[in-house]
């Protein structure tokens, strides 16, 4: 009963501005002659008071008092204004019944009056259509977890799957439980430290600090935690203990390695902190990177110039590789750079040229789907090069799990989830039953199956 009333009201407020004057008429207006009658008056009282002060003399007085005289007796024959709308509660009552009857018949005939409220939470139907398939496994994991609380693996999954759809808070509150029930591995430990980075919009908390400690007292090269402790001292304020880990990474990467060049510029940022000259960076393995020079000047560039200089410094290595197509480190080398500038057409070309050198090695391709994963949003599809590569890797690895599990993602992700289990169930025979990686691929093709109820 509310809805009309308020449709009644609402219609009455807007017809309230056609009503109003039928209903009370038009306030009567002076004509134009009693305007100019009183404008004409006032320059005659105006005018005495300009005599009186002196401003003009008595015999321009009676010449100008004589002119406004004249005009205000001709004022005074000016017609009269004719009579505006007059009160009419008659018409008033007829235009109010005609709009209103209006509207009600054509919303009875056009509308559906009858037809019960449907908020789009509760068409099931329309939701589940419009979510994506990891969004579907997701909530399907959700609904598991409720009836088994204490699947470790199920948890683990759980957390990695809201942490790929950005939902930090509830994929750190999964991760924390995967850890209490026994998931304690040094790379599920760095990935939960790091969740609690991205939470917290990429501060290093003391609770993410304590948590990379935990890491590194269980896998001291671990270089995610030396990385992230790294940062925690730059926010700090301490910036030569920042650079002292840099430099520590620096020192475990190979030279020809594009990631030299971004912690170079970590490097740089922490010297200009503490107000000092950029030290020479960490010498890695065998061919020359940026020297501290390069660096220091890339770390005060314009973000534009400073992805020139890099992308310089890759078209420097591939007219290297160019005069030298036989180097298969080189193609290697070059197609991570050209990964992790985004340019996933010219990585593909290198590793496509060193897989031509060396056709029946199998890490050649699962390089180079690990170099173009390297920074992919995790919520948008594979990409086909990739995917590509992964096919490769397949022909000549059957039984590798790396393979098997990615290719079953593309499968969930391209909503073929038959091929998705498929490739995940030879991937459950192919590793130890019972293990924590055993339980999370079976919690996926658990979550499938529940996508499909």
């Amino acid at each position: 009963m509310i809805l009309p009333f308020l449709l009644a009201l609402l219609a009455f407020i807007v017809l309230l501005p056609i009503l109003a004057p039928l209903l009370r008429g038009n306030r009567p207006t002076p004509d134009r002659g009693s305007f100019d009658q009183a404008v004409y008056r006032d320059q005659l009282h105006e005018l005495d008071r300009d005599v009186a002060r002196g401003l003009i003399t008595p015999t321009e007085a009676d010449a100008a008092r004589l002119e406004i005289q004249r005009r205000l007796l001709a004022a005074d024959k000016m017609p009269a204004a004719p009579p505006r709308l007059t009160r009419s509660p008659v018409l008033a009552t007829f235009v109010f019944l005609i709009i209103a009857a209006g509207s009600v018949s054509g919303y009875l005939w056009l509308g559906a009056p009858g037809l019960p409220d449907e908020p789009y939470a509760g068409r099931p139907a329309e939701t589940a259509a419009a979510a994506t398939p990891l969004e579907k496994s997701t909530e399907a994991l959700a609904a598991k977890l409720k009836q088994n609380p204490a699947d470790a693996a199920g948890w683990l999954l759980y957390g990695r799957n809201l942490a790929m759809l950005s939902q930090w808070d509830q994929a750190e509150d999964a991760y924390r439980h995967a850890i209490a029930l026994g998931q304690t591995d040094p790379d599920i430990l760095g990935d939960h430290a790091e969740i609690m980075v991205m939470q917290a919009g990429g501060t290093v908390t003391p609770a993410a600090e304590a948590a990379f400690r935990q890491v590194l007292a269980a896998d001291p090269n671990s270089g995610i935690a030396h990385y992230y402790l790294s940062i925690a001292a730059m926010q700090a304020g301490e910036p030569q203990k920042a650079i002292d880990g840099f430099q520590a990474l620096l020192a475990g990467l190979p030279e020809g390695s594009p990631l030299r060049a971004q912690l170079g510029l970590k490097v740089a940022e922490a010297a200009h902190a503490a107000g000092i000259p950029v030290p020479e960076l960490a010498k890695g393995s065998t061919a020359p990177g940026p020297d501290a020079k390069a660096v220091a000047d890339a770390a005060t560039m314009p973000n534009d110039q400073r992805q020139a200089m890099i992308r310089g410094m890759v078209s420097k290595l591939a007219a290297k590789q160019a005069a030298d197509p036989s180097n298969l480190d080189g193609w290697l080398r070059l197609g991570q750079a050209y990964a992790v500038l985004h340019e996933t057409g010219k990585a593909t070309e290198a590793f496509n040229s060193a897989a031509k050198l060396r056709p029946d090695d199998a890490a050649i391709p699962l390089q180079a789907v690990r170099a173009l994963l390297t920074d992919h949003p995790p919520t948008e599809k594979m990409p086909q090069d990739a995917i590509g590569f992964l096919k490769r890797a397949e022909t000549l690895d059957p039984d590798q799990p790396f393979v098997l599990w990615y290719l079953g993602l593309a499968a969930a992700q391209d909503a073929h989830p038959d091929d998705a289990k498929r490739y995940w169930l030879r991937l459950l025979a192919k590793i130890p039953a019972g293990g924590d990686d055993a339980r999370q691929v079976q919690a996926a093709v658990d979550a499938l199956d529940g996508t499909r109820q």
